[in-house]
């Protein structure tokens, strides 16, 4: 891997990730105030938090690891593979950010929010590299396609699943952590490992203020550029050849939202009105309190990280199995949310 002589693999987290947590511990400090006057989310029908709290700590999480790889770029620019492509990606993050803080601040009709994520997304995949096939089988075009409305889809279930405390750093910091390891494995770009990192430390730094019960939240400022990222990451990650490691990592949230989803189509309810109907909720209705519920999720997220670095060799019976493996993983822990052990 380019430049990894110069930063050995045990160097590569405190390098990143502790300044990346500092900095997010930081400015959370600094915007607070600001946030508990601008940004409080006071509780309603869906709400699982029974006071007041301000929202809007994604902003720190966000700053950070732009400020992080910005640093990283202008210290060790031999690391960096693509800078125009990091540059367009963070730049985007930052503007979906601002739409975000938006909605956290005063809500954005749906349609309009939709609109502006589907440009953010448009604009990262535009900007991946054009060699770069997650599905070589099909049309270029039919492919792109399929990211973008997937794309679209990731980001907002991200957002969907910011429902309760920790639920976000029970889910970014392993996945981002194993982005970050396959990459020293040579799996991903140095520039993806790099955000990786960045990320995976803001998302520590923020963990102390959303401990349960939770004095500040992430709001959307924050759930929805983190969803942006972890698309470009794991697009790149099936991109490079490993598709099933790609879907592995996110399964938890795709599982409960499209679950989710379908049993609500299916009941004949508006899909777009909001609801707390998510497995991870209906947990929490069935007596788990919500310590439980987000450790559950991050040993489910550690095993399946395991059986994504598993899939990374190149044989497609492997890769299926670990799927399978996760699916059935997955499908057990819906089942012990959904109450049905009882």
């Amino acid at each position: 891997m380019n430049g990894i002589d110069a930063w050995t693999i045990a160097g590569w987290p405190g390098l990143l990730i502790v300044p990346a947590a500092a900095v997010s511990a930081g400015l959370i400090l600094m915007f607070r105030p600001l946030l508990a006057h601008y940004a409080l989310a006071k509780p309603n029908a869906r709400s699982s938090h029974l006071e007041p709290t301000p929202q809007g700590g994604g902003i720190a999480v966000v700053v950070a690891t732009i400020l992080i790889v910005a640093g990283t770029v202008v210290l060790a620019p031999h690391l960096i593979n693509d800078p125009r492509q990091l540059a367009i990606v963070l730049t985007t993050v930052a503007g979906l950010a601002v739409v975000g803080a938006t909605d956290d601040m005063r809500p954005v009709e749906a349609l309009p929010r939709l609109f502006l994520q589907a440009i953010a997304v448009g604009v990262v995949i535009a900007v991946l590299p054009a060699e770069l096939r997650v599905l070589p089988g099909v049309p270029w075009w039919i492919e792109r396609l399929f990211l973008l409305v997937g794309g679209v889809w990731f980001v907002n279930l991200v957002n969907f699943m910011d429902g309760i405390d920790w639920m976000t750093v029970a889910e970014v910091v392993p996945v981002t952590a194993a982005l970050a390891a396959f990459g020293l494995a040579g799996a991903l770009p140095p520039d993806a490992m790099i955000v990786s990192l960045a990320l995976c430390g803001a998302m520590i730094g923020f963990a102390p203020f959303n401990r349960p019960v939770a004095r500040l939240f992430l709001g959307d400022v924050g759930s929805l550029p983190i969803g942006l990222l972890l698309c470009w990451l794991l697009a790149q990650l099936a991109g490079n050849g490993h598709l099933a490691a790609a879907l592995l990592l996110p399964l938890y949230y795709l599982a409960d939202t499209m679950v989710t989803l379908l049993r609500r189509i299916a009941r004949r309810e508006p899909i777009m009105q909001a609801h707390r109907s998510h497995f991870y909720q209906r947990a929490l209705d069935q007596g788990f309190s919500v310590y439980q519920v987000v450790t559950y999720v991050f040993l489910a997220n550690l095993v399946l990280a395991g059986l994504a670095a598993a899939s990374l060799s190149d044989s497609t019976p492997i890769g299926v199995a670990m799927v399978a493996i996760g699916i059935v993983l997955v499908a057990a822990l819906l089942w012990i949310f959904n109450g049905r052990h009882r």
